[in-house]
């Protein structure tokens, strides 16, 4: 008899803790799905960042300058801040990046309402946005985007946390910077990818004044040691008539060829047909990209890029009596890490086909050397 109960009373304790722990089980994750709010999926990042610019030998105002884009400030300068709110659905989502200072400003120079012969018909009210735009996964492979989008051709981006070198190419500072439009991205499989995309004329993000198109496109082959994605646009950029169809195809890749070396290459091709009997105009250019990490903190790399235009297709250099004129620029950059905080002091030398930069007397010359020190702070 007594075995009996003590056989009935385990059994009921065996029952009574697998019925205890289930109800913890379930409670607990009840409490999970509770806790779990609506603006979980929310993310907010971004960075704020500022430079000290120096020419050797040449005037230091702001008139004598790489003709790049962002770091062309004499003394210390302002960068940008710059807030990415996002939000990431299980379908959907949206990007809404936001700058404010002299280098956003400076990216987002077409912005505003224009009319049709191209003159700002009001403020440029959106001045302080890099980005705008949602998008939808249709599929696992199929993904649409719609609205104000960083352009997709090139190796450099406008945010100085996407660049390893602080100061910009020509090739960058010359092509796109952001896109207003619809675009369609498509996985092909684990390495290849695809996009088609329909746009606004190039840098106009808030509005259409000219009722023309841009059509762009890319295939891409990303691995674990690297990638690359070959890039094209075409269409017409300005008021039919007045301007010709541009067509621009882009090379960027990169690849770590070793533990602690990775080797980035650009190269690109622009041409703008002319309306009249004129030849057509554009540049054209390629810069690689060496890095060596050093440390495990501090990384050394180089920009050497050669960048040419025709019949002042860029309006970058100072050309002869053809409208020719080339540049060969060679950046060394050190970029060391202190937390958040990235310090970026680099070397640039900038010599040009034709006299173009003064020197401390006023006079032209072929070459110019600076100093840039950035610092840039990520969250």
């Amino acid at each position: 008899m007594f075995i009996m109960k003590t056989k009935t009373v385990t059994k009921l304790f065996n029952k009574v803790c697998l019925f205890s722990l289930a109800l913890i089980s379930f409670t607990s994750i009840a409490q999970e799905e509770e806790e779990k709010k609506w603006f979980d999926n929310f993310s907010v990042n971004g960075s704020v960042d500022g430079y000290f610019r120096y020419n050797f030998g040449a005037q230091n105002d702001n008139s004598t300058a790489p003709t790049t884009s962002f770091a062309n400030q004499s003394g210390f300068a302002l960068g940008m801040a710059n807030v990415i709110l996002g939000y990431e659905g299980e379908k959907v989502g949206f990007v809404a990046d936001l700058v404010y200072g002299q280098r956003g400003t400076d990216a987002t120079f077409n912005s505003g309402v224009f009319d049709a012969a191209g003159n700002r018909t009001g403020d440029a009210t959106a001045n302080i946005i890099n980005q705008l735009y949602a998008y939808w996964n249709v599929t696992e492979k199929f993904k649409l985007t719609f609205g104000n989008f960083n352009t997709y051709l090139g190796y450099e981006v406008i945010s100085p946390t996407g660049n390893f070198n602080y100061s910009t190419s020509y090739m960058f500072s010359y092509g796109p910077f952001s896109h207003t439009g619809l675009k369609a991205d498509f996985a092909i499989n684990d390495n290849w990818s695809a996009m088609v995309a329909v746009m606004n004329p190039t840098d106009y993000t808030e509005n259409n004044p000219f009722d023309t198109y841009i059509f762009g496109a890319q295939i891409g082959y990303s691995a674990d040691n690297g990638s690359a994605y070959l890039n094209f646009r075409y269409g017409n950029e300005g008021e039919p008539g007045q301007v010709g169809p541009t067509f621009q195809a882009d090379l960027t890749t990169g690849w770590d060829l070793a533990e602690k070396f990775y080797l980035g290459v650009n190269a690109t091709y622009l041409t703008t047909e002319d309306q009249g009997d004129a030849d057509a105009s554009g540049f054209y250019g390629v810069a690689l990209y060496p890095q060596f990490k050093v440390a495990e903190k501090f990384t050394l790399g180089l920009r050497g890029e050669y960048f040419a235009e025709f019949e002042d297709g860029a309006g970058a250099l100072v050309t002869d009596a053809d409208g020719d004129g080339s540049v060969i620029a060679a950046t060394l950059t050190g970029s060391y890490d202190i937390g958040n905080l990235t310090l970026k002091p680099e070397l640039r030398l900038d010599s040009t086909s034709e006299d173009t930069f003064p020197d401390n007397d006023g006079d032209p010359k072929k070459s110019l050397s600076s100093f840039v020190l950035g610092a840039i702070y990520k969250f």
